[in-house]
């Protein structure tokens, strides 16, 4: 006998979800304690399946609610459900997947795939084959509701169904969705496509052995007249060009030919799917030698994309010119993430060449609309195309360009700026004779009436900063550094936040270029903190740390410390210890701190104490949390990391003067438990505080070590590179400190540290500290250390070659030779690395260069005249040059 409602029951149900669409919460409320009730009786689901599918009486909105309802009870219960109400559920769907209504239809395809996703697909073993049963079905609504249900199964479910553990049903559905792209319904054909494109990315093995049928389906497709079932047919071919570019390449012409159509298609989804296809092409190898002959039609299709669409400028209220005095509500801010402190060595060579993730992303601009849209990826593709075809983008390009800057149309203008942008990594070689006129050019549009368009040209002048920085500073330097400064107080925001993103990437290519003009610079920096709101103050800080980061000690002068700190306090006593805009403002003050050095003194008692509060704050509260999760919430640690930094900045900007802070608190207490906090980058930070603290002020530090290297020790794994990073460096740092008395500690590191410096991928940052590290362990202990010297020997020598004479590099070569006299024999395999290292010193101290000397010349008269020649011939010229010329070897 079928199940059928109970009238009164049915009334009480109906009558909560008229309820449930109130807008009063105190309805609201009552509607939520009436469903908690009502799920304690098995078959209140049942009275839901039957109000969405069987009450058509009741209008679709409500059904579908009954629906939506559901589903979250069975997302919530679903394995408690009785036997007979989940059949009764499943049967109801089946029976009207084919409802007249598309809402309903919708409704019971989410149903489905819910209850699919329980890991019901295995226990549902009908559902696959009835589904693809219905859509042979003669009747539409049918067949649209299964397809529109086989979609949503597809999309979330697409590894499963590609298994052992369904008997793979996708021999049988792939083949049976090719059929339906040739059929008459657009929605239907749009169904088809969007079912199979869930298996590209995964290879699924039945897609790919019916890989040509598809590609043929989807060109005999090509010029269809529905827009949904272009962008499907675009989205195909993008990934197909990831996946297997082996089957597209043979039409490759013509494919290109397609998505040049469509790249300018009136319906911008399609666009925006299609013009995917250029930013993943060039990716692929073959790129260049695939579009070269398109470029002529490509680069003018992008460049026009580039523009601002009506809608863009509506949303970006493009006709606004003046905001500031608007406050910023809360949702346009988006979350900051602190990056924990990580310590390098500096290099030989250039600056920032270490592969740095400088995130300059396409369009900071736009970052309001920052959903992707056809504007953002013309722009990005055009930006990886100029990487990979360089200057010879240039022909194509400039023609172009002369007629949009100077387009009397503000919004062709502000494209032709943005396209300027877009090719500055790219194309740099090529665009440096055209950059002296440009330049001033650029730098006018910085006054125009338009806000966009002033906002555009901060970007793209910041994407040449570094051309500029390399020119006479008053050709281009002087000029652009004042008007982005007049930006930085603009009567609008978006222009304000440009200004002063473009104003940081200038400081960090000018560094001490800037130092003529840093009482100008503070001014404007200083006088900006009294007109920002809220979102554009966190990007201020961000302008002032980097400004102290680049200047170093210029910034510590009586007359600049007195406009800047005063305003930065200021804002540090008026936020709370529980206020996130404490992450960009620590953030800035440890740059300042650092920067500052002695010139921080005034200021650095209350900064200090607050620190350690904001750090036993945490610990306290991640206490309670452990202990009683459910009365407490866990803390958010990023005040912690956060903190600790700040604290680094200061023992590192201080030194020896922060002594009587330490002494008056309880840091070592606090870092003895952040040294062991679950969360990596609290243990990253607070190593990182260790090692600052260990060169400033050991005499507090030294009590502790017997409790703290047991925990260096184990914090020696590298599967946490910045954690492990940081604590080799701090025990490299206490060698220093703690001499011959750092021999009991060895055996609790010595081991991990050869086994890191051998390890294969391991990132040169971590091998280089490995390196100083170890080097630094046979300084104070040779005895222990040498012994080991042929197991690490050549991997130290190759990582420490190209770092720059320093402190560290000094003491590291001093633990070398000293380990070599203890075990001479330990080098003998490998002299040859040991000779490129020592080379690779420019200006050794005297008594190093001695040791270098007498080890070399010792080796000579060890092995004898004629095995030394032929030793030597080995040498790399370079290296037989240096050696002679700086040892007389």
């Amino acid at each position: 006998m079928e199940w059928q409602p109970d009238e009164q029951g049915l009334q009480q149900v109906l009558q909560l979800l008229k309820d449930s669409q109130s807008p009063d919460t105190a309805t609201q409320r009552a509607v939520q304690e009436k469903l908690e009730q009502l799920n304690q009786f098995p078959d209140f689901n049942n009275y839901l399946i039957f109000v969405l599918t069987s009450l058509k009486s009741e209008d679709e909105p409500t059904r579908s609610l009954s629906g939506l309802i559901l589903k979250n009870n069975v997302k919530a219960h679903y394995l408690n459900f009785p036997p007979n109400v989940a059949d009764f559920i499943k049967r109801e769907c089946l029976n009207n997947i084919g409802d007249p209504s598309p809402l309903i239809r919708a409704t019971i395809g989410i149903l489905i795939t819910t209850i699919a996703s329980k890991g019901e697909l295995q226990l549902w073993p009908e559902l696959l084959p009835q589904l693809c049963n219905l859509l042979n079905s003669e009747d539409y609504n049918t067949c649209e509701g299964s397809f529109g249900a086989l979609q949503k199964i597809c999309e979330d479910s697409s590894e499963l169904l590609d298994s052992e553990a369904l008997n793979r049903p996708l021999n049988i559905m792939i083949p049976k969705f090719l059929q339906f792209f040739k059929h008459c319904s657009p929605k239907i054909r749009s169904h088809a496509i969007a079912c199979v494109n869930q298996f590209i990315i995964g290879r699924a093995q039945a897609l790919m052995d019916n890989i040509d049928t598809f590609i043929e389906s989807l060109f005999a497709l090509a010029g269809d007249e529905d827009s949904e079932v272009r962008k499907n047919v675009c989205r195909a071919l993008v990934m197909l060009l990831e996946v297997r570019i082996d089957r597209l390449i043979p039409h490759m012409h013509s494919i290109i030919q397609y998505m040049l159509q469509r790249t300018q298609d009136p319906d911008e989804n399609v666009a925006l799917e299609a013009c995917e296809f250029w930013l993943t092409l060039a990716e692929q190898p073959i790129c260049k030698e695939a579009l070269s002959g398109h470029l002529v039609q490509l680069i003018p299709i992008l460049v026009n994309g580039m523009k601002y669409s009506e809608i863009d400028i509506i949303l970006l209220k493009g006709d606004v010119e003046e905001d500031e005095a608007v406050p910023d509500s809360e949702q346009d801010i988006k979350p900051r993430f602190h990056k924990s402190r990580t310590v390098t060595l500096q290099h030989e060579g250039v600056e920032g060449e270490e592969g740095e993730d400088i995130d300059d992303d396409e369009d900071d601009d736009d970052d309001t609309l920052s959903d992707w849209n056809l504007r953002k990826c013309s722009a990005a593709a055009l930006d990886v195309l100029a990487n990979v075809f360089r200057d010879e983008l240039l022909p194509h390009l400039l023609p172009l360009l002369k007629g949009l800057l100077f387009h009397p149309d503000w919004v062709i203008k502000e494209s032709g700026i943005l396209v300027l942008g877009a090719i500055a990594e790219g194309c740099m070689q090529g665009m440096v004779p055209y950059l002296p006129e440009l330049m001033p050019h650029l730098i006018q549009c910085l006054c125009d009436k338009k806000a966009l368009v002033r906002s555009i040209a901060c970007w793209t002048l910041s994407r040449y900063a570094h051309w500029v920085v390399s020119q006479p500073p008053d050709a281009h330097l002087k000029p652009l550094m004042t008007e982005l400064l007049k930006r930085i107080l603009d009567g609008n925001k978006r222009v304000q936040e440009a200004a002063c993103s473009a104003f940081a990437t200038l400081e960090e290519e000018a560094c001490t270029e800037l130092v003529p003009y840093l009482s100008f610079i503070l001014d404007t920096l200083v006088f900006a903190f009294g007109k920002y709101q809220h979102k554009n103050l966190l990007i201020l800080y961000d302008a002032i740390g980097t400004l102290a980061d680049s200047v170093g000690h210029h910034l510590n002068q009586p007359e600049y410390i007195q406009k800047l700190m005063p305003p930065l306090i200021a804002k540090w006593n008026e936020l709370k210890d529980e206020d996130k805009d404490l992450f960009p403002l620590l953030e800035c003050l440890s740059s300042v701190a650092t920067a500052l050095q002695s010139g921080f003194l005034p200021y650095c008692e209350p900064v200090y104490q607050r620190c350690v509060t904001l750090v036993q704050k945490t610990l306290a509260q991640a206490m309670m949390y452990s202990q009683q999760p459910d009365q407490y919430e866990a803390p958010d640690k990023d005040f912690m990391i956060v903190a600790l930094d700040l604290l680094s900045g200061l023992a590192e900007g201080l030194g020896g003067h922060v002594d009587t802070l330490v002494a008056r608190s309880n840091i070592m207490t606090l870092l003895f438990q952040c040294m062991q906090d679950t969360m990596p980058e609290v243990r990253q930070s607070s190593f990182a505080l260790l090692g600052d603290l260990t060169k400033a002020c050991f005499l507090h530090v030294k009590p502790c070590i017997a409790e703290f290297m047991p925990i260096l020790g184990t914090n020696l794994n590298p599967e946490f590179i910045s954690v492990c990073n940081n604590a080799t460096w701090a025990i490299g740092e206490i060698c220093m400190q703690m001499g011959v008395e750092m021999q009991p500690y060895v055996a609790m590191v010595l081991n991990q540290l050869v086994e890191i410096i051998n390890r294969p991928n391991t990132p040169k940052t971590l091998l280089e500290n490995t390196a100083i590290t170890i080097g630094r362990l046979g300084y104070v202990c040779p005895q222990e250390v040498a012994p080991l010297l042929p197991q690490f020997i050549r991997p130290w020598c190759t990582s420490l070659r190209n770092i720059r004479d320093n402190e560290e590099k000094d003491s590291a070569f001093r633990g070398i030779c000293m380990m070599i006299g203890v075990n001479p024999g330990g080098v003998v395999q490998d002299f040859i690395f040991f000779c490129d290292a020592v080379a690779s010193w420019v200006n050794p101290k005297d008594d190093l260069r001695d040791m270098f000397y007498k080890i070399l010349h010792g080796f000579k008269e060890q092995v004898g005249v004629e095995n030394w020649q032929q030793f030597s011939e080995q040498f790399p010229p370079l290296l037989k040059e240096r050696l002679a010329a700086c040892y007389g070897v």
